[in-house]
């Protein structure tokens, strides 16, 4: 298929301000993306207003008083899996690949995207994206106006858990390196498949997971996970609830190692510093201080990318400006 025959969009399931929201549209209309399918997962009709008037936005309402069936999943997580299934088998034939992802994640091509994902052989059902986690520049002065610094990981685990230890002194024994969100990324999806499953990080058919499955090594997925103290303290709680840092996730190491899980871990730093070792623990992984990135650029994980979101909403969604 010619470069500029490849169509690909994306499938979200989103609970944020408008502002953000259009932030998102904005930056993967403007990346190329043919279309975009943007569950609202709160009753939202000011996002939904805006949104339906862009021609490569379909928007669905699907909170709890208009979800399409009698059955709206309890869990987050589980909505996300079923929305982004509803959009694969009913709504993606216009589009050759579709990726998977959240609001707070905005794809980074090294080179343009079409044409990697055109050059993926066949028989590569899935194509996943490795993501890099945003640090926070709170009251950091010293980096360039417009640009994001981010943390990478390597993908060979041993190699990784030693680059994390070195890296984060007192957190890394119990961190993945070095993140506080997923390392698995996302993934983008050739359309088109019958009996293909959908769930947050994988995909499955038949007995097979992730059929064919290519590392798309020159995307990564840039992730707004924690990019200030407040941004991450308005969200603490969910997610060590129902979120990233639930309880039903497993260590990022064995337990006979030492290892914890998020939630146990800052549980503990809770119980026995209170906020002030939850602010320790995020001064050491999230802040993005010269000796931080200094010990990232010496492991070759050091980014730092311009996303322009402001300039990107002002083009696409000009009465948001």
């Amino acid at each position: 298929m010619a470069q500029d025959q490849l169509r690909w969009g994306i499938v979200s399931t989103i609970k944020a301000p408008l502002q953000e929201i259009a932030d998102f549209a904005a930056y993967h209309l403007d990346l190329g993306a043919h279309r975009l399918f943007l569950y609202l997962d709160d009753d939202n009709p000011d996002a939904f207003e805006a949104l339906k008037k862009h021609p490569k936005i379909r928007v669905f309402k699907a909170d709890a008083a208009n979800w399409r069936s009698d059955n709206r999943p309890a869990k987050h997580q589980a909505r996300q899996s079923a929305n982004a299934r509803h959009a694969y088998r009913r709504k993606a034939g216009e589009i050759d690949w579709l990726a998977h992802i959240d609001v707070d994640e905005f794809l980074w091509p090294a080179s343009d995207l079409s044409g990697q994902l055109a050059a993926l052989p066949a028989t590569c059902l899935c194509a996943r994206i490795r993501p890099v986690e945003a640090l926070s520049t709170d009251g950091i002065t010293d980096i360039p106006p417009g640009q994001t610094i981010f943390k990478a990981m390597t993908n060979n685990r041993a190699q990784r858990q030693r680059e994390t230890e070195a890296i984060y002194p007192t957190f890394g024994a119990f961190l993945n390196g070095g993140f506080l969100s997923h390392v698995a990324g996302k993934l983008f999806i050739r359309t088109g498949i019958d009996g293909l499953g959908i769930k947050i990080h994988n995909i499955q058919l038949g007995e097979d997971q992730n059929p064919g499955q290519v590392e798309l090594t020159g995307t990564e997925l840039c992730h707004m996970h924690a990019q200030s103290w407040q941004a991450w303290m308005k969200t603490y709680r969910y997610r060590l609830e129902q979120g990233s840092y639930r309880p039903s996730l497993a260590p990022n190491r064995a337990r006979d190692m030492g290892g914890m899980t998020m939630h146990e871990l800052f549980r503990f730093l809770e119980d026995s510093e209170g906020e002030a070792g939850l602010r320790r623990f995020y001064d050491e992984v999230c802040l993005a201080t010269p000796d931080l990135r200094a010990r990232l650029s010496a492991q070759g994980l050091l980014r730092s990318y311009a996303l322009g979101l402001d300039a990107k909403r002002a083009r696409h969604f000009p009465e948001l400006a």
